[in-house]
């Protein structure tokens, strides 16, 4: 069993480092399992290339990464990455502010093991600030669904939304076809959708799989229910007439 990790970076040279010594603290014992850290710099003015060389160069670190000259959308840069995977790899997002639990990969596999059939895995996560201080009443949990389509009306409903606590299957991925590289946000609950329309369900794991850090120059931002509707109803209209065979109403 492979893991790969994949992180797109631009401007994260203060965090960079933090997130992928969180990768190489990761346990597997007693499961056998190998992982590598992908990372796909792109745009970075604050010496994120110049570091990643240094530390890619160290021995045992199972840390590759690409140095692209303009910053570009993090659809089209984890793209670039998975390419790079091997065809039976285990893809889990990372951002690139923030870190991995030291036995988030050692669960994953677990379940990989107990559900051989299952394409995808969701775990809970924890935020914290920009000082990993830990930011009360802000925990993500999962939620558990009967079906694809309880879960694709919850999140078109904004009851429910996956953000990078995930794991799924490099096949599942290229069946689906990839993140959508012309979308400048929720690229990856665009992916998730289209995991469900194939009418694959995430299994849903008990364990914590990484800290979120929220801090100032946090993409997100500044979203809010409105923007955060405005990106379903893109997404919605990608997918309208197989939502609306299914019974999914669009957002209003």
């Amino acid at each position: 069993m492979h893991f790969a990790l994949i992180t797109p970076s631009h401007n994260r040279r203060q965090y960079l480092p933090e997130a992928i010594a969180s990768v190489q603290a990761s346990i597997s014992a007693p499961l056998d399992f190998s992982r590598e850290h992908l990372i796909y710099e792109n745009g970075s003015t604050d010496g994120s290339s110049e570091w990643l060389q240094e530390a890619a160069s160290q021995p045992a670190q199972a840390l590759r990464f690409w140095s692209h000259p303009e910053k570009v959308r993090a659809g089209l840069a984890r793209n670039r990455l998975i390419e790079q995977t091997q065809a039976d790899a285990w893809l889990v997002p990372l951002d690139d502010d923030d870190i991995l639990l030291q036995r988030c990969l050692y669960h994953y596999a677990a379940l990989i093991e107990q559900h051989p059939r299952q394409p995808w895995f969701v775990a809970d996560f924890l935020r914290m600030d920009q000082d990993r201080r830990y930011l009360p009443n802000e925990d993500y949990y999962a939620w558990r669904f009967e079906t694809p389509l309880a879960m694709l009306q919850a999140i078109f409903k904004a009851e429910h939304f996956i953000q990078g606590n995930v794991c799924y299957s490099r096949a599942l991925f290229d069946k689906v076809g990839g993140y959508d590289e012309e979308l400048p946000m929720a690229e990856d609950l665009d992916l998730y959708v289209r995991f469900l329309l194939a009418g694959h369900l995430p299994v849903i794991s008990p364990h914590i799989s990484h800290l979120h850090r929220f801090h100032s120059s946090n993409i997100s931002i500044g979203v809010d229910a409105g923007e955060h509707g405005e990106d379903l109803r893109v997404i919605y209209d990608k997918y309208a007439t197989q939502l609306q065979q299914l019974g999914v109403e669009r957002p209003g």
